[in-house]
């Protein structure tokens, strides 16, 4: 699970952490740690410590040693900006991302507070970087609508909202500030129904406000079957990106060095 991703709008994922907690209702059916427990206890399994949470440093030079552009989703089986997560190590995540600038990499967190404190501070050099996406998960109005709030407080030249599970009406969004919208529904044993009218109405507002607009997935127990098509259309809206090529391999071992020298200071 790193190299290649079978999620829709992704390429790849990257896991220099693995594991979490939950905090909030989008996280009673968490894929990750479903997956991740059916391994605990298996002898050098990466989840034979099941979803408990766990630094994997040597994780962190992966995407300099990639030597084709992707859309890397970062910490698809956990969460970046997890409490228990030293500062120190989501500064040499983004210090890794800041050095790969041929990827596009998409960070997505439930903990939208310590993404704009941090943004705002220690990864101030990494914010801004148009390369990098900054998101947040926004499941219902309770818990999702101030990770909005905060996201927007947070510097960045993407935004993005992975609107997933959408688990109730989420009702006028301010989308000032934001630039790129997905929305999908929950899948698996137990999926909790998402209804069409809650999609349609993010989709309208994404629309009226020129928001690029992702549909992922229906969801539920048999999501393929499901499908993603919305209202007779399939809607794969992104972000523009920025073009780069992969250097060399001598240009990216010589930035794998420069990371080992940040990662030291």
């Amino acid at each position: 699970m790193s190299e290649h991703s079978s999620i829709e709008w992704t390429d790849a994922t990257w896991n220099p952490v693995r594991g979490c907690t939950k905090i909030s209702p989008g996280c009673a059916h968490c894929y990750a740690e479903t997956f991740a427990e059916r391994f605990r206890g298996v002898p050098g399994h990466p989840y034979e410590q099941g979803f408990d949470l766990r630094l994997v440093p040597e994780k962190l030079r992966e995407p300099l040693r990639w030597a084709s552009s992707r859309m890397i989703f970062v910490n698809s089986m956990s969460d970046l900006f997890h409490e228990d997560v030293p500062d120190d190590y989501i500064r040499d995540v983004a210090r890794v991302m800041e050095l790969a600038t041929w990827h596009t990499f998409q960070v997505l967190t439930k903990r939208s507070v310590r993404l704009r404190d941090l943004l705002r501070g220690s990864l101030r050099f990494a914010a801004n970087l148009p390369h990098i996406w900054w998101g947040v998960s926004v499941e219902n109005q309770r818990h999702g609508l101030p990770r909005i709030e905060n996201l927007r407080r947070a510097p960045a030249t993407v935004r993005f909202l992975s609107v997933e599970p959408l688990l109730e009406d989420l009702g006028t969004l301010n989308l000032k500030g934001i630039n790129w919208v997905i929305v999908g529904g929950e899948s698996g044993p137990g999926a909790r129904t998402m209804q069409p009218e809650w999609v349609l109405s993010v989709r309208d507002q994404c629309h009226a406000a020129s928001i690029p607009f992702f549909f992922k997935q229906w969801g539920g127990v048999r999501k393929k079957q499901a499908g993603r098509t919305l209202a007779g259309q399939t809607y794969n809206g992104l972000p523009e990106r920025v073009s780069a090529s992969a250097p060399s391999q001598r240009i990216r071992l010589n930035l794998i060095d420069d990371f080992a020298q940040l990662a030291v200071k």
